[in-house]
């Protein structure tokens, strides 16, 4: 059940977040509130079902954190520093792509300037990331199986004639 949550909510994060990098009109400071605002719903159906400790939320995270971007200032240097150290799931191509995509939708909101985004990259320009801007939805995790040794043992197990197993030989 874990495995399967986990997969399910890496789907969620992967579509949501593709769907953010590449349409213009979804990225704005109430969409990172609403994309947070549902984060948070999910984390705590997660906490309600017991299934904390299966990864699902941490697969979340570049989610979370593109949301957070948005609601960001988006001026200073020092809301430079602050979106490269919090950004951490997210690769310089995607942080950048969000930025140019930025649209505000009311007078208090200004667009990211040029000199912001390149003053974000001159500070990450030291990361090594993959250079992809999506994420790849159709991901899958390993599935794991938990063993369970049996306590029945082995020279005990009478196999009948019917099987036609007699190339078998107990050891």
């Amino acid at each position: 059940t874990q495995q399967v949550f986990r997969q399910l909510f890496y789907m969620i994060n992967a579509v949501a977040l593709n769907n953010l990098l590449l349409r213009k009109d979804v990225c704005s400071w109430s969409t990172g509130m609403q994309l947070r605002f549902n984060i948070s719903q999910l984390e705590e159906w997660l906490r309600g079902k017991n299934l904390q400790q299966s990864g699902a939320a941490q697969t979340l995270e570049p989610l979370i954190q593109a949301a957070q971007l948005l609601q960001l200032k988006k001026k200073t240097s020092e809301d430079a520093e602050a979106i490269c150290s919090l950004c951490t799931s997210l690769t310089t191509q995607q942080i950048v792509k969000i930025l140019n995509l930025y649209t505000p939708v009311n007078e208090f909101e200004e667009r990211v300037t040029v000199a912001f985004i390149r003053e974000i990259q001159t500070h990450l320009q030291e990361r090594n990331d993959p250079p992809q801007l999506l994420l790849d939805f159709k991901h899958v995790f390993p599935v794991l199986f938990p063993f369970n040794p049996s306590s029945i043992t082995m020279d005990s197990i009478h196999l009948p004639a019917s099987l036609n197993l007699e190339f078998l030989n107990k050891v």
